[in-house]
Formats: C-alpha cells, sequence, structure tokens
C-alpha cells in the first residue's frame, strides 16, 4: 500500500449536543433550577433558539458540545496546519514508535498533490519513484544506525517527506469548529486541509443541523473576507454548503 488520500470519521459527539448548548444559553437567563430548565428543553424543539444564539453570536454557550474525528489518508503538512488550531486536542500517530522500514519495491503511505496528478501519467510516475526512492534511503538508514526501534527510527524519520502519511484523532467543541470551518473550507485554504474540513463539516451537519447552520468559509453566512484574493465563487460554495 502507498497512495492514500484524506478520510475522516466522527467517532464520537456530545450526546444531545443542541439540547445541552439550549440548556446553558438558557440557565444564563433564568432563575429556574437546573432541573427544570432540562425538562423545559427535553420538551422542546430547540432549532428555532440555537439558530437566534448563533445569529446573535452568543458562541460561549455552543463549547459545551463537542466532536472527536478520526482522520486518515493525509499527511505531515497537513499535520503542521492543522495543529495552529490550539483550542483543538491532537492525538497523532508517532513516527518514532511506528516505524516505516517496507520491502525494497513497496514505500510508506504518502499524498499525491491533484497539481502533480493534473501533469499526468509521466509526472506521477516520477513521484512515485521519488516516494520509493525516499523509501530505500530511509530503509539503509535504518540499518546504519542499528535498527533498535525507536531510537533508531527518531532520527531515520528525518529523511522522510512531508507527503509522508499520519493519522490522529482530533477533538474539537462546536465553537472552535465553526472558527475552524470559516478559515479551512475557504477557497483560499491549501487543497488538502479543506478537503478535511468539507468532510468534518459534513458529519457535523448531519448530527446537529442547527449548531452548525450557515457554517464554512465566512461567504456561506455573509460576505467574503477575503477582499481582492477572493476566488469570485461565493455562489458555488453556498451550494456546496447547502447540499451537506
Amino acid at each position: 500500500m502507498a497512495r492514500v488520500e484524506p478520510k475522516v470519521t466522527l467517532l464520537r459527539h456530545t450526546y444531545d449536543a443542541e439540547e445541552i448548548v439550549a440548556m446553558a444559553a438558557k440557565l444564563c437567563y433564568s432563575d429556574a433550577d437546573v432541573e427544570t430548565i432540562q425538562k423545559g428543553v427535553a420538551q422542546k424543539d430547540q432549532g428555532r433558539y440555537i439558530k437566534m444564539l448563533v445569529d446573535m453570536g452568543h458562541m460561549s454557550v455552543i463549547e459545551h458540545a463537542s466532536f472527536t474525528f478520526g482522520i486518515e489518508g493525509v499527511s505531515r503538512a497537513f499535520l503542521a496546519q492543522a495543529t495552529r488550531h490550539r483550542l483543538a486536542s491532537f492525538s497523532v500517530k508517532s513516527q518514532r514508535y511506528v516505524g516505516q522500514v517496507k520491502e525494497d519495491d513497496d514505500t510508506f503511505n504518502y499524498i499525491i498533490p491533484p497539481q502533480i496528478e493534473r501533469l499526468g501519467d509521466k509526472a506521477v510516475d516520477e513521484y512515485q519513484k521519488q516516494m520509493l526512492q525516499m523509501q530505500k534511503w530511509y530503509n539503509g538508514w535504518v540499518q546504519k544506525l542499528g535498527n533498535a526501534g525507536e531510537s533508531t527510527f527518531e532520527d531515520a524519520r528525518f529523511i522522510l517527506p512531508n507527503a509522508a502519511e499520519t493519522k490522529m484523532i482530533v477533538t474539537m467543541n462546536t465553537r472552535e469548529l465553526r472558527h475552524f470551518f470559516a478559515i479551512r473550507c475557504c477557497n483560499r485554504a491549501q487543497w488538502e486541509i479543506r478537503e478535511v474540513a468539507w468532510q468534518m463539516l459534513k458529519h457535523c451537519k448531519e448530527v446537529a443541523k442547527e449548531l452548525f447552520a450557515n457554517a464554512g468559509p465566512n461567504c456561506v453566512g455573509g460576505k467574503c473576507t477575503e477582499g481582492k484574493k477572493s476566488c469570485g465563487r461565493q455562489l458555488e460554495i453556498k451550494k456546496r454548503a447547502e447540499s451537506l
């Protein structure tokens, strides 16, 4: 196995996420005890209330709902971008403890950028041969360093490219997710993290539609904020978000 593509799985999410958000919001403005608020919220459809909260920008209460994703088929370059979102929690496959040693005719898993694919089969073949050469270099360093497990892998891995695959589990609360989608679903975002963000947004909308109404790039719920660098495809992006 060598070439891989991004895949996102929603592993867990806050049970009745929209209800817990509604409870938190109602508690802010009510003299009632928690049990009374809980019963009142459970007896009603909270969709309209959640929409009002989001439209008002009352975002602190949506932090009570969180979502955990399994992400695989992504590059180490993706990891460097994703971990800039410091309010998220990450658990990442270790290149140190999980070695990348393969047979001479096989390689570590890797990602091929779309622009290289668009150059045609010859370019893809050249790219794949380069991945194989890096695998051979890596294997060589593992042997030279004594093939002693993690103490060897931690230094041999320096020869591996940003294209090398990694896997991770990521948890974000709803507020951070909406921020993540605003930045990373935008056409100005790098292609790999954009693809992952759209997959994550689809999963979120399937289980908490109102919490993620109008989530996505800024142009979905308002105006594009990219100025002269705007892609000019606002209508297309809105349709994509609505189709999720």
